[in-house]
């Protein structure tokens, strides 16, 4: 690399961090303006919180699915060019979205041309740093680029909340569409990673597709199809529901893409993944916990916006002010810790802040009762936004620096794969918990209450049973008078839905304490020194 390549200076290096750290934020964006609209959205749509909740899930599994194939894909074409199609191909997505009529072009637009765009996105900024700034500054640049995410997380609640109420949800995307017009033109004055004559394995990336979709796409369906048994009027296959299967299946094909690859690896060829990777153990921890801290983080993120807008019936910029705390607290720790505590033990970083995470859920979800309001959620918020904080303070360095520079690009491609995973799984999993508590609760408030005649009792359990929507009072108070039901036995359908919401939303909030204690388990592979940019390899 030439040496005046190497080494941007002054307005050169700042235009080259600026793009890139768009391009950061434009990735981060979506998914949090997403969690506080899912309301008003699933209204614009005619469709429910499921449908918004697999449209979420299906975006991030688009990326994990795709990311270290995207990389592979960079490495071939040159990640400038990758950067370019990519934000191409994610503008068309935005385009799309903005203009969506209905829930299948949604999907369309934003969970398989934006999750497609972003796989070839994410990887090339990894590389493109690499590419233009020597090792004794990509630390700071990492840094600034991890910053822009985290920025999005604390921003997009507001942003997503105050053009939602004010205008439309669809100008969030429309305003993508902006920024990828902006970024396009500023390309060719980054320098390129040159491509390298490497093959692609399509073995081991439909493998990977394949195996992750079937295990994702299992625990999406297990709130309307039941774990194990089917559940009234669901799907069965052999006895047992499909989602027993999809994710037996799923683990079998991704146990085949390891095997794979291993074999590839050990015969010289090229895999999509370096399995050797994979036995160290630093980067392996770091992994994990980015794994665990997504699988949360999406769980909490997907139920709270609910409790706010459709429990509180809240709009969707009441809902963005009450997650700030969250928001700013996640943004001080992440960028506060390294600054003043530079040198501090990264595995007892990450156990506080998975306690201070597993405080804040527990609080949350033993404070919700029939009397509960948004204040409820203001501690909380902040003892997840600290620990989430203190997490990503730490988890970036010690992935980055278990190898050598050589190979982050590699390890960008895993650690984004790890957190679209654990984000796709995590919302999957704490909102199939969600769907199935209400839809069991709902029909059996109604079943005992007196008020409502043995008829529509039946009639309930028949047609509720298979999965309930997620609705607000206002939402099904109106719904039966349009249906034309009794006002005595209206009230008391509401009223069921009132409780079955508040232990629907319980539930989810203690699976996703469960896990953060389960997390805890993992951190033993974390480095107890410092791994900052002092060039240190453990």
């Amino acid at each position: 690399m030439p040496e005046s390549v190497g080494r941007p200076t002054g307005s050169r290096a700042t235009l080259i961090l600026a793009t890139l750290s768009a391009g950061q934020f434009l990735m981060t964006l979506d998914s949090s303006v997403m969690n506080v609209s899912m309301a008003m959205v699933a209204s614009d749509l005619g469709t429910t919180i499921t449908g918004i909740q697999t449209a979420i899930t299906l975006y991030t599994l688009v990326m994990a699915t795709l990311m270290i194939t995207g990389g592979k894909i960079g490495s071939i074409i040159g990640r400038r060019r990758a950067f370019g199609i990519g934000l191409v191909v994610y503008g068309a997505g935005s385009l799309t979205t903005a203009l969506a009529p209905n829930l299948g072009v949604l999907l369309l637009g934003w969970s398989l041309l934006e999750g497609l765009g972003a796989a070839l996105i994410m990887p090339a900024i990894v590389a493109l740093v690499a590419a233009n700034f020597p090792p004794e500054k990509r630390s700071s640049a990492y840094g600034l680029i991890a910053a822009s995410g985290a920025v999005a997380v604390a921003a997009g609640p507001l942003i997503g909340g105050a053009v939602t109420t004010f205008a439309s949800w669809r100008y969030v995307f429309a305003g993508e569409v902006v920024l990828v017009i902006l970024i396009l033109p500023v390309l060719r004055r980054i320098e390129d990673a040159p491509p390298t004559r490497v093959r692609l394995d399509l073995v081991g990336s439909l493998l990977s597709v394949v195996g992750l979709g079937l295990v994702v796409y299992g625990v999406l369906r297990s709130g309307e199809w039941g774990w194990l048994h089917s559940r009234p009027g669901g799907p069965e296959l052999l006895g047992l529901s499909p989602v027993c299967w999809l994710v037996l299946a799923g683990l079998l094909v991704v146990y085949a893409f390891t095997r794979w690859e291993s074999r590839l690896t050990h015969r010289g060829g090229e895999p999509l993944l370096d399995t050797r990777l994979l036995a160290n153990r630093q980067l392996s921890g770091g992994l994990t916990m980015f794994f665990a801290q997504f699988m949360i983080q999406a769980g909490v993120f997907f139920t709270v916006p609910l409790f706010l807008s459709v429990v509180l019936e809240l709009s969707a910029l009441q809902t963005g002010v009450r997650l700030l705390p969250l928001s700013v607290a996640l943004l001080l720790t992440a960028v506060g810790i390294p600054k003043l505590w530079p040198h501090a033990n990264p595995r007892r970083v990450v156990r506080l802040g998975l306690a201070s995470m597993t405080v804040g859920i527990a609080i949350l979800a033993a404070g919700m009762d029939p009397g509960a309001n948004a204040g409820i959620v203001a501690v909380p918020m902040l003892l997840m936004g600290l620990g989430l904080g203190a997490l990503a303070s730490q988890l970036g360095a010690v992935t980055v620096s278990a190898v050598p520079d050589s190979r982050s690009a590699e390890v960008g491609g895993l650690q984004n794969t790890a957190t679209n995973l654990g984000a796709s799984l995590g919302t999957a999993l704490i909102g199939s918990v969600l769907i199935a508590t209400l839809s069991a609760s709902i029909v059996a408030g109604i079943q005992d209450d007196p008020r409502v005649p043995d008829t529509v009792q039946e009639q309930a359990t028949t047609e509720l049973a298979s999965g309930v929507p997620f609705l607000s009072d206002t939402q099904l108070s109106g719904a039966l008078d349009e249906a034309g039901v009794e006002p005595t036995v209206a009230d008391a359908v509401v009223s069921a839905n009132t409780d079955a919401r508040l232990e629907a939303l319980q539930s989810a909030l203690w699976l996703a304490a469960l896990l953060t204690v389960a997390a805890l388990f993992g951190t033993g592979r974390l480095p107890r020194t410092s791994v900052g940019g002092d060039g240190h390899r453990p």
